[in-house]
């Protein structure tokens, strides 16, 4: 199945080639991603592995996925009347941080952002055609994709302890190294080399993506590195869209 929203970084375009990478099944009993995001890779399967875990520093995404496992039917209904529209996108912009409103009401505002918004940027109105009661009836299979999933919401580094096991499979999407501040959530230039001294560390196994530069080619060189590329998607204009270059980073 996809994923019922898209982000910045979303590996829609490369899951494929990401879980062409993934070790056997036997191999593993505990799939995590760290950088969750949109978890496209996470819902590319039924099922992963025995445990399964998302995280991701950005509590809004965290609020919203918590939502759609716990509490589906009460965020549909507050959904229920929402168009494709240019108004109702800049009121869910202007209510998204009022004070007071439930975490269904926060979701429901962070969701229509999401599917409305120009690249997801969260500012700017799309202008695209969209179902949204489609969209908003999908959050019903979501919402069982996810009964069985762990939703965190902690620093990488504390969630690869709390799940590193020799059974343990991680993927990390991380901020893109020079991209750090389309984020809310912030990754400091110290993280890429706290990140990799954690990694080399780890019993358990690691796929890592990246983009494709001299700086995350030179941290991770004692690493199986597998070039990638994919359309460029938020490339406004022009007949042919350029390829975006992309690194994935393995441990075994």
């Amino acid at each position: 199945m996809d994923s019922f929203i898209s982000w910045v970084g979303g590996k829609k375009l490369l899951r494929n080639k990401i879980l062409g990478l993934f070790p056997g099944k036997q191999e593993f009993n505990r799939y995590v991603e760290v950088f969750g995001g949109a978890g496209w890779v996470l819902f590319s399967s039924d099922r992963h592995a025995e445990t399964e875990v998302y995280n991701d520093m950005d509590g809004r995404l965290v609020n919203l996925f918590r939502c759609v496992k716990y509490h589906p039917d009460a965020l549909q209904k507050e959904l229920e009347f929402t168009l494709n529209s240019r108004e109702q996108f800049f009121d869910a912009r202007g209510q998204a941080e009022v004070r007071g409103m439930t975490d269904i009401q926060r979701a429901a505002r962070f969701y229509i952002l999401i599917k409305e918004s120009f690249g997801t940027d969260l500012r700017s109105f799309g202008m695209r055609t969209k179902d949204m009661g489609r969209a908003v009836k999908y959050l019903e299979k979501v919402s069982e994709r996810l009964r069985s999933v762990v939703i965190e919401h902690q620093d990488f580094e504390k969630v690869i302890k709390n799940h590193d096991r020799e059974t343990t499979l991680f993927y990390l999407d991380p901020p893109y190294y020079g991209t750090e501040s389309y984020y809310a959530e912030k990754f400091q230039e110290e993280d890429y080399g706290r990140l990799k001294s954690l990694l080399d560390g780890i019993k358990g196994k690691f796929i890592l993506s990246y983009n494709d530069c001299s700086q995350i080619r030179e941290l991770y060189k004692d690493y199986d590195i597998t070039k990638a590329d994919r359309m460029h998607n938020l490339v406004r204009g022009g007949k042919t869209k350029p390829r975006y270059k992309e690194l994935l980073i393995k441990n075994f």
